[in-house]
């Protein structure tokens, strides 16, 4: 029988211990489930970065490490860690992204807070805009990133998306490389962040591309805070070549009270809620991963560890 470490903060076991037993069941995989082993005892790690387990060299009998976020950059630079990583490809966390990315589009392309915000007694008559009519960038196309276009490009919007290597996606204008990220930069009226963090991509988001955005383009980051060079965003916000920013994820989190994001008008903050892994899907990648080990069979979202 197998042996499954649960590697991860406790109140993580709590949510995660039942929706894991069903899937185990469902799969008729009979797994010997434990917050605590011997090392050597260990065939499989579901495993949070943030857990206890960080020098992998007494687990010497380990298939694979199955981790429980979706960023691997906390843990593919460990140099202890010879088996195989799994980063965590979950529906439920792809369904929840592309519908948060598109719900705050959505706001900022019909200028809702206009009317949510302007109830005053003011009568205003405006004529809104198709999508049709606004280019939304799509930086990273990634399976978040390629869903949410999809669910944009669905409505109808104009959705060009970047990625390092090339890309072809139905319904979606596909950049790569230097001149692409240029490309989709000047295009873009809504620029939708969601690359993982790595030292290539921090501050992508830069003095420098912030000046290759059409004035007044707004700008969604609910990938990683480090994407965003935070003292070019807020002098690009008060010179207004940015005209917006909703912003989910930071590089000190909680954001601090007294961060200037809280204070600028043209700014809207929300406590890196844009999405999560749901145990409850979840689990099922979990499980299929432990079998296919197991079975000697090719992973799911096998990390190439010499992507770092």
């Amino acid at each position: 029988m197998a042996k499954v470490l649960f590697a991860a903060r406790q109140d993580r076991w709590k949510v995660w211990e039942l929706p894991l037993r069903k899937a185990f069941d469902a799969l008729d995989l009979r797994v010997d489930l434990v917050t605590a082993a011997k090392p050597e005892t260990v065939h499989h790690i579901i495993y949070a970065p943030n857990s206890d387990v960080q020098d992998f060299t007494p687990y010497t009998n380990l298939k694979l490490v199955q981790n429980l976020w979706a960023g691997v950059e906390d843990v593919i630079g460990n140099a202890t860690l010879k088996a195989p990583l799994c980063r965590m490809v979950d529906p439920g966390m792809t369904q929840g992204m592309s519908e948060w990315v598109t719900g705050h589009v959505m706001r900022r392309h019909l200028g809702l807070d206009t009317d949510i915000l302007g109830q005053n007694g003011v009568w205003r008559k405006r004529v809104l805009p198709l999508a049709q009519d606004r280019t939304i960038g799509m930086i990273g196309l990634g399976v978040l990133g390629t869903s949410a276009a999809r669910m944009l490009a669905n409505i109808g919007f104009n959705v060009f998306g970047w990625s390092r290597s090339a890309k072809n996606i139905a319904g979606i204008t596909c950049f790569h490389g230097v001149e692409g990220f240029q490309s989709v930069l000047r295009s873009a009226d809504i620029l939708v962040l969601l690359i993982p963090s790595a030292s290539t991509s921090a501050n992508i988001l830069n003095a420098e591309s912030l000046a290759l955005l059409p004035k007044g383009a707004e700008i969604i980051n609910p990938g990683r805070g480090t994407l965003i060079d935070d003292d070019a965003l807020l002098a690009a916000l008060e010179s207004g070549q940015i005209r917006h920013a909703t912003l989910d994820v930071f590089r000190v989190e909680p954001l601090p009270p007294d961060h200037p994001y809280w204070h600028h008008p043209n700014v809207t903050v929300t406590p890196h809620i844009a999405s999560e892994t749901r145990p409850e899907t979840a689990a099922h990648v979990v499980a299929e991963n432990i079998r296919r080990a197991e079975m000697k069979e090719p992973l799911l979202h096998l990390v190439d560890r010499m992507d770092k």
